[in-house]
């Protein structure tokens, strides 16, 4: 059995020298993801580098400016604040979908994003709330928005000796709202075999004023739809609208075929959930009225 070097370091700077350090490195925050993927043998890493004594990565904060959400917090955390429910509302569901209740006092939203599967249940959510993600490396400091992050299936932007510290999501504007579906085979604890957030400002005639729409597991990364958000803005979100901004989604999509579906069912079914979470989007922002 090989060998596995473990550090726990309590700062960023002590963190980022140890992946420079190593040609093998990688990072634990919940572990949800790594240490299954070492019990397969997809991955053995020479250093695994435990992030979870770093302050910074354990920060949450909500304030005047929105959410700040240290990368390793768990999810089950951000899911028992009942001010993130009430303002993210789709962002704490999909946070919530990750795995098990044992799960959720692990995994969190910055694992979720830096494992990079293109069905990860909180990455859509991320964006469509217009997350930021707050880089450090040996560098220094960067951030990238959060449909930038991801490059490709199990692929992220961070370089060597980088570490994702934290996401800051911004207070949306008066009238909006977020929804966040997917479709799995199962009832419970499944992997997405396809799922869309979407996030709308509505005016206070029930106009559409901005939207976000993002699908996931229906191409290599989470994929913000500008067309399908087009399809949203200027309408009262009626059926003509919701319809459009689901083909526009279809269209947009680039699915793969495997055991847990076609591609041109995956295509279907997130038109489908484009539409019905528009359509929750709207009715959330109507019961604060």
């Amino acid at each position: 059995m090989p060998s596995v070097q473990y550090e726990a370091p309590a700062s960023l700077a002590q963190a980022t020298n140890f992946l420079q350090g190593s040609s093998d490195a990688k990072i634990l925050a919940g572990g949800t993801d790594l240490l299954v993927q070492m019990k397969l043998g997809i991955r053995q890493p020479a250093l695994i580098v435990d992030i979870k004594h770093i302050p910074e990565l354990m920060e949450f904060t909500l304030g005047d400016q929105g959410l700040r959400l240290g990368a390793a917090v768990p999810g089950a955390i951000v899911n028992d604040h009942t001010e993130v429910r009430r303002i993210y509302p789709g962002f704490a569901e999909a946070l919530g979908l990750i795995g098990s209740s044992q799960v959720q006092g692990r995994c969190s939203a910055g694992g979720n994003l830096c494992n990079a599967s293109p069905a990860a249940d909180s990455v859509p959510a991320l964006i469509a709330n217009r997350a930021q993600c707050n880089i450090v490396g040996p560098k220094g400091a960067r951030t990238i928005a959060a449909e930038n992050f991801n490059t490709g299936p199990g692929k992220n932007c961070l370089n060597k000796g980088e570490i994702l510290v934290s996401i800051d999501i911004p207070l949306p504007a008066p009238r909006s709202s977020d929804a966040y579906l997917r479709f799995i085979p199962r009832t419970e604890m499944d992997i997405a075999v396809a799922g869309a957030a979407v996030a709308i400002t509505l005016d206070t005639s029930g106009v559409c004023t901005a939207a976000r729409v993002v699908i996931g597991a229906v191409a290599p990364t989470a994929l913000l739809v500008p067309a399908a958000a087009d399809a949203l803005i200027g309408s009262k979100l009626d059926d003509t609208a919701l319809q459009q901004a689901a083909a526009a989604a279809s269209a947009a999509s680039s699915p793969i075929s495997d055991k847990r579906g076609t591609a041109e069912y995956r295509k279907k079914v997130v038109g489908v959930l484009v539409r019905r979470a528009a359509a929750i989007a709207k009715s959330r922002i109507e019961a604060k009225v």
